[in-house]
């Protein structure tokens, strides 16, 4: 009994060693490519692009998902909006390079309001939000609880409403006292490492991942030991604060675009996508055929039509739909997108 219970403290020393070590190896392989701000406590991780030119349009802020970061959002949007616009590419508290700042930001409310602070830091009033999947919970209580720095909200994939069933496993047993713990720091690291290829596959379903997404977006520092804890307490927590908030989002008054996919098997569009349309009055709902749980990548140019329209550019967003629906159709085999060409003002898309 003794020395099994030796043989078992040494194999648990020994997976929170090699976890530990993957954790730096990961880092090092990715490291931060933004810049560390003080938002009154903690720091957050952004990139900030500001160049020169002249910017037909406002300022945007985009907030990745679950088990993202900075990254995600940069590498889908950076090539065709910068010099366009002020750019504030953000790794959420706990996430990428950021700090957690306590246990309110564990609540979309808590990381609403850090971002709002780093907006204030980096001297931006106000801004598009766009927001992906879990970050479109938070984009919408930024709407809601900042209406004065939201000019619009682009929602996509969003994940706001009260759904039916639980959580993943893992996220569940990572949440657990003590045991979430050991767990984060023995299992989840090798585990996840195992399955990046398929669960970046699966996200993209149906359509095609990139082929560069994995090696761009580093989605393996969400496997770090504590990194990978924020984001199941995140998950865990998602729940019952949008039971508690999503009574709420009719008083949301900022333009609002909703895109989402008929074939998304990460969040249920039904639920989701749907109730947004009809609690936040004046929004725009754009369901396309064919489409999964990655519009930011598989219709980039209709989310960028959608910032153009929040800006008070002419755009047929409906119109704009269907061509994407179409694209999808043909390209069914490959899924490649279309690049994106900016359409002048006085020419419906």
């Amino acid at each position: 009994m003794l020395a099994a219970l030796l043989l078992l403290a040494i194999l648990t020393i020994a997976s929170v060693g090699y976890s530990v070590w993957q954790a730096r190896r990961i880092s090092a392989l990715f490291p931060n490519r933004g810049a560390l701000v003080d938002v009154g406590g903690f720091r957050m991780n952004c990139v900030h692009l500001s160049g020169p030119g002249s910017p037909d349009l406002p300022p945007i802020v985009f907030i990745h998902g679950a088990g993202g970061n900075l990254l995600d959002q940069m590498h889908a949007f950076r090539p065709a909006l910068e010099g366009r616009a002020e750019l504030l590419f953000v790794d959420r508290p706990g996430h990428g390079y950021s700090e957690r700042g306590g246990s309110v930001n564990g609540r979309p409310d808590g990381q609403a309001k850090a971002i709002a602070r780093l907006m204030e830091k980096r001297g931006i009033e106000r801004a598009i939000v766009v927001g992906h999947s879990f970050g479109a919970a938070i984009a919408a209580s930024f709407a809601l609880h900042h209406p004065e720095r939201t000019a619009g909200v682009v929602l996509l994939a969003p994940a706001t409403h009260p759904w039916p069933g639980g959580i993943d496993w893992y996220f569940a047993l990572a949440t657990l006292p003590g045991l979430g713990w050991l767990f984060a720091h023995t299992v989840a690291t090798p585990l996840g490492l195992r399955r990046i290829d398929s669960a970046t596959r699966s996200i993209f379903s149906p359509n095609e991942r990139p082929l560069d997404y994995v090696g761009k977006t580093a989605p393996h520092l969400v496997l770090r030991p504590m990194t990978f804890l924020n984001n199941a307490i995140d998950v865990a927590n998602l729940h019952a604060y949008v039971t508690h908030v999503s009574p709420r989002y009719a008083e949301i008054a900022a333009p609002t675009v909703i895109i989402t996919g008929d074939s998304d098997a990460i969040v249920l569009a039904d639920i989701h996508a749907r109730s947004l349309a009809r609690d936040i009055a004046g929004s725009e709902l754009l369901w396309v055929a064919n489409l999964g749980h990655k519009p930011d990548y598989v219709v980039t140019d209709l989310v960028i039509a959608a910032i153009e329209k929040l800006a008070g550019k002419p755009r047929d967003l409906q119109e704009a739909a269907r061509r994407a629906e179409a694209r999808l159709a043909v390209n069914d085999a490959s899924m490649q997108e279309e690049p994106y060409t900016p359409v002048s003002p006085s020419e419906p898309i």
